[in-house]
């Protein structure tokens, strides 16, 4: 009976915070623009093929303009830009998602760590996160990428070591805030092993502010991915990669200008859908609103 009660409650709130969230038009815009683009990645295949659409050299149809054929025009290899855009899409959401999944973990789990049992091992932790803090966080993912080489998984490293500082700081503020609660020091007398209330009274309880942060977060993480890979430092070609395809088009920029426009358009969808939805959510989620 208490689990289906607790069932019932727990469906209540997720109604309520939907209710919320969809009295939030630009918080739906965002998410109606997150849920095509998500679409797009997971059909990607049924949209294009890869081998002979988005990676296939076409000589004769290099550099044509939008047309009925080609929707946003070929570029200078004869690839459809449309389907590149597309099958970047797969690619770019990867890297936010994976990304911002490991920092969440690994920072969420050191966060919680230090803010239950502070002393020296907050104090160690803190100034690590000082000196990493220092460097700027694209300077610190250059660098590793460079060290490492460019290629995908290690640019999914640098932008999880550069991230992980951030959310370790966010977390361990946000758990300061409920670690002297009662419910906390009833776990304690009753015998209740220290990584398990870390697991299961802690960060579920603070795991609003963590959703939010890594909602918005992950648009930071695209935008990241997609300045290395204009750097050449991140996704390789022939990988479709909105930050990669911006690159290849900076000597046609004035006779083509639709080689930019459109994964720079894309880009920009993901990061404004994303920012909106999560500002949507946060709204939605902090109970002193009542709408």
């Amino acid at each position: 009976m208490k689990g289906q009660e607790r069932s019932r409650q727990k469906f209540r709130r997720l109604k309520e915070i939907w209710r919320r969230l969809r009295k939030n038009k630009p918080a739906m815009a965002g998410l109606f623009v997150l849920v095509i683009l998500v679409f797009l990645a997971v059909f990607a295949d049924a949209i294009a093929d890869y081998d002979t659409v988005v990676i296939k050299q076409n000589g004769a149809m290099r550099l044509k303009p939008p047309s009925a054929e080609h929707w946003f025009g070929t570029d200078a290899f004869g690839r459809d830009i449309f389907a590149r855009v597309v099958h970047g899409a797969r690619i770019s959401l990867t890297i936010g998602l994976v990304t911002t999944s490991v920092a969440v973990v690994i920072g969420g789990l050191i966060g919680a760590a230090v803010a239950y049992w502070g002393g020296w091992f907050d104090i160690i932790v803190m100034r690590l996160c000082d000196v990493m803090s220092c460097i700027p966080t694209m300077l610190m993912a250059l660098a590793i990428v460079a060290a490492l080489g460019p290629s995908m998984v290690n640019l999914l490293i640098a932008i999880i070591c550069t991230n992980i500082p951030i959310y370790i700081r966010f977390i361990r503020s946000t758990v300061l805030t409920i670690v002297d609660q009662d419910y906390i020091e009833a776990a304690r007398a009753c015998g209740t092993g220290d990584f398990r209330i870390i697991r299961k009274h802690i960060l579920v309880n603070v795991m609003g502010p963590i959703i939010v942060q890594a909602t918005q977060s992950i648009a930071a993480m695209i935008l990241t991915a997609a300045a290395l890979s204009f750097l050449g430092m991140g996704v390789q070609p022939p990988q479709p990669e909105w930050g990669s395809m911006l690159s290849d088009s900076r000597e046609y920029m004035r006779t083509s200008p639709y080689l930019m426009v459109f994964p720079g358009m894309a880009i920009v969808l993901a990061a404004l859908s994303l920012n909106l939805f999560g500002d949507g959510l946060r709204d939605a989620l902090d109970p002193r609103l009542k709408s």
